[in-house]
């Protein structure tokens, strides 16, 4: 357990909605600006598809540290503040955690940084898992992570969040980064969809023919 100092105060986050109200999780994080975008894809004859993404931009805690730099401290404490806020987010855009089916992450540092700042913060269990429980999923979450400028546009990869073979699940949603990251910044996001593509139709590893080396043996050009 970490012991808060004297300026700090211990809050239990846990049954708390971070939508309004966030002041005091916004100046731990370092947080300087979170949006959510949405988009909604018709499908003739069933439930039109739903996909967000919560995009959180946050100052590099490692700025002006070297490679040798212990990243777990920082990461252990901003990392879970950042699952909070976006996760809440995707719950509130897509209608809660029943309804998403589908998730992903990433993480995009600026130029001043390393690629390992950006990883720090969504390939631990401080992100992670509190994203799985959060949507109530169990699968792996896909991700995208890099080095990335304002004006940028970066396409987040989802699959589904309980069966990540299910390739009628494999999808993309498109984030524009106008003011993102600044050189001293990185950007985190969480993704989510409650569908599959809209006219996925390309089979599964269930419906799949046996396929080898074998078929180039008889390739017609």
């Amino acid at each position: 357990m970490i012991t808060p100092s004297l300026t700090e105060s211990v809050v239990d986050l846990s049954d708390r909605t971070t939508l309004h109200d966030y002041d005091a999780i916004a100046r731990s994080s370092g947080l300087r600006t979170i949006m959510t975008a949405s988009e909604e894809l018709p499908r003739a004859q069933a439930d039109d598809i739903r996909r967000a993404a919560a995009v959180a931009v946050i100052h590099n805690p490692w700025i002006g540290t070297g490679t040798d730099e212990d990243l777990a401290p920082a990461t252990r404490r901003i990392a879970p503040l950042l699952a909070k806020l976006l996760t809440d987010r995707l719950r509130a855009a897509l209608g809660g955690a029943p309804a998403i089916q589908a998730f992903g992450k990433a993480a995009f540092v600026g130029s001043a940084g390393e690629l390992e700042h950006a990883a720090a913060f969504i390939h631990t269990p401080y992100f992670g898992n509190l994203m799985r429980e959060a949507l109530e999923g169990s699968s792996i979450l896909c991700f995208v992570d890099g080095h990335a400028s304002p004006g940028d546009v970066v396409r987040i990869p989802l699959w589904h969040k309980t069966a990540a073979a299910t390739r009628d699940y494999y999808q993309t949603i498109t984030v524009d980064l106008p003011d993102a990251p600044h050189p001293d910044e990185i950007v985190v996001i969480a993704a989510a969809s409650t569908g599959p593509r809209p006219h996925a139709r390309i089979g599964d590893r269930t419906t799949d023919a046996p396929v080898t080396s074998d078929i180039l043996k008889e390739i017609t050009l």
